[in-house]
């Protein structure tokens, strides 16, 4: 039975699956992992499948029918099977790669939705197709080129060729570019990549195209959310598509100028000289959010409102300017009802272009600079990773941030540790994010994490999105399938020589020379195996697999620490025993903290982030209120803030204690997760209180209010003077230390005894440097701790 409608003007819309191929991205998950660990996925251009570069490479810029750029965004090789979408194989070359791998990521896309091709809703309900396509299509050129036949033979005639060697070169030409045929013209159109997908997967609501140049794909997904809140449709398949990379492509943008000299994208760098190509295809599939609610869809983000304008009369059709893209800016932040302040991450559209990222910086900076506090929002944008992917440039930034939003994380953006002093980027309400890091809310939760997004394109056509999370807690792990453990467990030993003997033919079954392949044969392969794992089993097997590992490798290795040869050797771990003894957690001290502890787990497990929120709420209402926890641990880029200045804030006792037991307390929880408990518990200094709350004296709210107690108290008692003082750790026995006291006449005590040939001098700082001269004549190892009194 089809859900009855509910009203729709002006309702928020929701983003309930997401499908993509990217730079090093074959799905929506290695594209989440390239952006997690900013990877830098621009590389040469591949010659089997592109163009050569001995055949189109100048170094001169002014070189006719040549290019400057050596590198870009290449997709990965992808298998599609054309059987599956009912396409003959011997209609593949006149088909478009755009038209074949959009349907493989509208697949992609219905199946993370929940509505898989085939699903009875997709066939009761009007679902859109409307996608981001640029006019210009791979077959266009080579197709048109064969036209070109009177002149090659009007050249030879005019070179006075005989007929026979002309004919045989005629027919060198002839084999060189792809023939038309019956499926050539409906392959070459881009307004079909839309069209297929509807045909194929049998969708009944509008299907179309939008080409506003390299804002294409916002302009689709404009028309979707419009067409959604207007009714006209339940559903809307939106994004963008661009697989055109070619030679033709490169000579665009290289007469145009706006190529990098260096063959890469640094986006608001001082070292940017231009932009890079890529390729990709971002897919979305949209609901009102009502409906997405009422169908129980799992949801990434909202998408509060689109803002739209063009520049009007300017100097030049393909030149950037700012009063345009300030009135595309206005209107989102109009139409979300957002106030900018709130907004915590802005996609640019950063291309890496000097001019256009100077044009675009000073917009942003006018419309957010009355609103936002001092660099609060972090800006970046993905074509530092994946280049500048065009008609699906949109679309690319619109999925990563929201997954950043369904993550609670903030992608880096690579290359601009170094801002372009013009931005003059430190006196604005930005900052640009160099490395991965949770996005926590504010302390009082009131505030929902948001995000902008622009897209521009040759003509003026400026476009904003302006998104916003759906759920403000983290519910689920930010796994990105980087890491896989493969764990095989048996009574005896031959049995799991064959169980590891099983699973490596099956791997063996994909094409070794295809890493990629053999690659995600391991990971289901891991799966699999964690099921039947045991931990109470004699025999156990653990494989940790990586991206990078040489999976055929590994299980050599794998099979000969089975088999007893070889010392155990990491990233193969095999336990022949019962577990012995006692499981016990340590926690440390004070001194142990670091800027980006934790950075990683937190980012990963929703308790750890939980544990972050609550120390973050109990350090604003007990202690400092002039900066967050976050702030703290996480501290803004280099450029804004120097390491060393970072380090000092964090090692402030009134700061370092609740940050320790944040982070301990964020580790024993993951822990936990795993069915991890110790039986005993100790802790050093501070570690005493985060190990009663591991063992579960205190609970979690108690340990982090009298974290920042505790915090609190000893920094003002380290206070009271103009030297807070200072600790030493010296590694010797106890007598010595003490003898080091007597005998050089030090006003230092004995603070702590952490262990019978270790402890630690506290007193004035002058002493402690004296000591530490003292301990190195002596040849006694010391080290000044990192401790703020």
């Amino acid at each position: 039975m089809t859900p009855k409608k509910t009203s729709t003007i002006g309702h928020p819309i929701a983003i309930i699956g997401m499908g993509c191929i990217f730079p090093e991205s074959r799905n929506l998950k290695e594209y989440w992992r390239l952006l997690f660990n900013g990877t830098d996925a621009i590389g040469p251009v591949p010659e089997h499948s592109h163009w050569r570069l001995k055949d189109y490479y100048n170094d001169d810029p002014a070189c006719p029918d040549h290019t400057y750029c050596t590198r870009g965004g290449f997709l990965p090789d992808i298998a599609f099977d054309p059987l599956s979408y009912g396409i003959p194989p011997n209609n593949m070359e006149a088909t478009d790669t755009s038209q074949l791998l959009g349907l493989e990521v509208a697949r992609m896309a219905l199946a993370d939705a929940g509505y898989p091709p085939g699903h009875e809703i997709l066939a009761q309900q009007k679902v859109n197709v409307i996608l981001g396509v640029t006019g210009t299509q791979e077959l266009v050129i080579p197709l048109g080129a064969r036209l070109g036949h009177p002149l090659w033979k009007k050249a030879m005639d005019d070179a006075g060729l005989d007929p026979e060697k002309k004919e045989e070169l005629l027919q060198r030409f002839d084999r060189s570019y792809i023939r038309w045929q019956e499926n050539s013209f409906p392959g070459l159109l881009g307004n079909v990549v839309a069209g297929r997908i509807a045909n194929r997967l049998n969708l009944s609501g509008t299907n179309s195209v939008s080409d506003a140049a390299c804002a294409s794909s916002l302009s689709a997904i404009h028309t979707a959310v419009m067409e959604l809140q207007t009714g006209r449709c339940d559903m809307s398949i939106t994004g963008g598509v661009d697989t055109l990379n070619d030679i033709f492509m490169h000579m665009c943008f290289s007469k145009t100028g706006v190529l990098s000299h260096t063959s890469d994208a640094k986006p608001f760098s001082k070292d940017a000289d231009g932009t890079v190509l890529g390729e990709g295809i971002g897919m979305l599939v949209l609901k009102r959010l009502a409906d997405a609610e009422r169908d129980q869809d799992r949801i990434y983000a909202v998408i509060r409102g689109v803002g739209t304008s063009s520049d009007g009369r300017t100097s030049a059709i393909y030149a950037p300017d700012a009063k345009g893209q300030l009135k595309a800016l206005k209107d989102a932040y109009d139409r979300a009802g957002v106030d900018p302040s709130s907004v915590g991450l802005i996609e640019a559209h950063g291309t890496g272009t000097r001019v256009g990222d100077k044009v675009e910086f000073s917009a942003l900076k006018q419309h957010f600079n009355g609103a936002s506090g001092s660099n609060t929002t972090a800006i970046g944008s993905v074509k530092s990773m994946i280049g500048h992917t065009k008609a699906a440039a949109g679309a690319a930034g619109i999925i990563k941030t929201a997954l950043a939003l369904h993550h609670k994380v903030i992608p880096p953006t690579l290359k601009a540790d170094a801002p372009d002093p013009e931005l003059d980027i430190n006196d604005s309400a930005f900052y640009l994010n160099a490395s991965t890091k949770p996005w926590i809310s504010d302390t009082t939760g009131m505030e929902k994490r948001r995000s902008g997004i622009s897209a521009f394109g040759f003509g003026g056509s400026n476009f904003h999105a302006v998104l916003e999370e759906y759920q403000d807690g983290k519910s689920h792990i930010s796994w990105d399938g980087s890491v896989q453990i493969l764990a095989l467990s048996a009574g005896n030993r031959e049995t799991l020589k064959e169980k590891l003997a099983e699973t490596r033919e099956k791997i063996d079954a994909c094409d070794p020379a295809d890493r990629a392949a053999q690659g995600q044969a391991a990971a289901w392969q891991a799966y699999e195996s964690r099921k039947t794992f045991s931990s109470t089993d004699r025999f156990r097997l653990l494989i940790l697999i990586t991206r990078d590992n040489d999976v055929t490798a590994l299980m050599d290795q794998a099979l000969e620490t089975v088999a007893g040869e070889p010392v155990l050797k990491a990233p193969v771990f095999f336990g022949s025993e019962a577990p012995k003894g006692k499981l016990g957690f340590v926690f440390p001290g004070q001194g142990s903290q670091y800027t980006g502890m934790a950075k990683d787990l937190i980012s990963v497990f929703p308790e750890a982030m939980d544990a972050l929120a609550l120390g973050q709420s109990s350090l604003s209402r007990n202690g400092k209120t002039d900066q967050t926890l976050s702030q703290c641990m996480f501290p803004l880029p280099e450029h804004l803030m120097d390491k060393k200045t970072a380090e000092e804030r964090l090692r402030q006792t009134d700061t370092a204690q609740p940050a320790i037991g944040t982070a301990s307390l964020a580790m024993t929880e993951i822990l936990r997760r795993f069915g991890i408990s110790p039986d005993m518990t100790c802790g050093h200094s501070f570690g005493e209180l985060s190990a009663l709350c591991a063992a579960g004296w205190l609970d979690k709210k108690d340990f982090l209010e009298l974290a920042v107690a505790r915090g609190r108290y000893m920094a003002e008692a380290g206070t009271t003077g103009d030297d807070p003082g200072s600790m030493l750790a010296v590694q010797a026995p106890m007598e010595k230390i003490q003898d080091l006291i007597d005998t050089e006449g030090l006003d230092l005590v004995l603070a702590n005894k952490n262990s019978p040939a270790q402890g630690v001098l506290s007193g004035p700082t002058e002493e402690i440097v004296k000591a530490q001269k003292c301990c190195r004549k002596r040849k006694m190892r010391a080290v000044k701790l990192p401790v703020a009194a």
